[in-house]
């Protein structure tokens, strides 16, 4: 009996053994046709970045230039990852942002490939490498994801309808964000404000200085000038754009002047170098008004051939009529301010802000008002 006992223990064992050998046989099979399916959907860069943590070449990659608004997603599971409104220029040439769409889709693990500690960043359903995040990003985060375009897909804000990401449409609301108005020519905004286009080198510096007169409103840097419709930061860089770097100022007449403001204008920059504004040249950079209507044109010209005593050179200021202005991308958007630690903030801006001693200039009665009194 125990004999039979002992064989009969000996025969189900075996079963077993043979069962679980064929499910990990046909787990086995089962991975290396998924793994297959896969490498027939991916490209076999993207393969080799999601799931080799391969790293691909850096300002040639889809997305490290892509300014348009919507979201990233998983290449593998079309998990939303990022959003366009937390990219940024990091100067890396991958696509850079501060911070994930939902930090619960992601997963980060210390990775010492390459014989220094680093935090990869992986995404949760798709199970594929993303990239790193790093510590040295903008405010508010300080963080800096640095991706792999081949790991994600861009699905435009357009598109997220019928692409399944409606819930995230809300996002992109055109009236959400003051920076991100729809390009046209500047004009009379409400019933008590109107705006006017001014360019005096890097905008940065100069939206700064408009921020903090009494009787503006807003300010918003963008392009304008030139030619090329929609312009981005690079193009308007590589100076073959013809647009310049400039500010919209919505102002209120009733409390700051136009022509005050071109008097502010005149004492932010030596205005007769036609090669840009130091330490930055190039015709991005130039000196131009970009007045709104015939008013404005006429007080414009006014006041630069008033401004003219002042110099000992001929102004070099381009005036003309606006065509339409570009907001610029949404981190230029009060820079300043945002990056107070940035050397250029700290070493250009800051102290050209220091040298305009506003309080000064606003107050003393306008030129105009001057040279007419009897």
């Amino acid at each position: 009996m125990k004999a039979k006992f002992i064989l009969l223990t000996a025969i189900i064992a075996g079963i077993a053994a043979w069962l679980v050998a064929g499910n990990r046989f046909a787990a086995i099979a089962g991975d290396q046709q998924s793994d297959q399916a896969l490498r027939n959907r991916l490209t076999p860069l993207q393969y080799e970045v999601t799931k080799q943590a391969g790293t691909e070449t850096p300002f040639q990659n889809e997305y490290w230039d892509n300014h348009k608004e919507g979201l990233y997603v998983c290449i593998i599971s079309g998990e939303p990852l990022f959003s366009s409104k937390d990219k940024f220029d990091s100067g890396t040439g991958w696509p850079s942002f501060t911070k994930p769409l939902n930090p619960a889709a992601i997963q980060e693990k210390t990775d010492t490939s390459f014989g220094a500690a680093r935090t990869e960043v992986r995404s949760v359903k798709g199970d594929s490498h993303l990239g790193h995040v790093f510590t040295d990003g903008p405010p508010p985060t300080r963080l800096r994801y640095c991706m792999n375009s081949a790991a994600m897909r861009f699905v435009p804000a357009e598109n997220l309808e019928k692409e399944g990401y409606g819930k995230y449409a809300s996002l992109f609301d055109k009236t959400a964000g003051a920076a991100r108005e729809q390009p046209g020519p500047a004009g009379r905004h409400g019933g008590s404000t109107t705006r006017t286009v001014l360019g005096a080198g890097c905008f940065w510096c100069v939206e700064e200085i408009y921020e903090a007169i009494p009787g503006v409103v807003r300010v918003v840097a963008g392009y304008a000038g030139g030619t090329k419709n929609n312009p981005t930061y690079h193009e308007v860089g590589s100076g073959t754009t013809g647009h310049a770097e400039v500010i919209q100022i919505e102002f209120d007449p009733a409390k700051i002047s136009y022509e005050k403001l071109l008097e502010v204008f005149w004492k932010t920059h030596d205005p007769t170098d036609p090669h840009g504004v130091a330490p930055d040249f190039g015709t991005q950079y130039r000196s131009i008004i970009l007045p709104l209507d015939d008013a404005q044109l006429k007080i414009a010209e006014e006041s630069k051939a008033r401004a003219q005593s002042q110099f000992k050179k001929p102004i070099a200021t381009e005036i003309k009529m606006l065509d339409t202005f570009y907001p610029a991308e949404d981190y230029h958007q009060g820079y300043a301010k945002k990056h107070p630690d940035d050397p250029y903030v700290h070493n250009v801006s800051q102290p050209r802000f220091e040298r305009v001693n506003l309080s000064a200039i606003l107050a003393q009665p306008a030129a105009s008002q001057i040279q007419t009194k009897p």
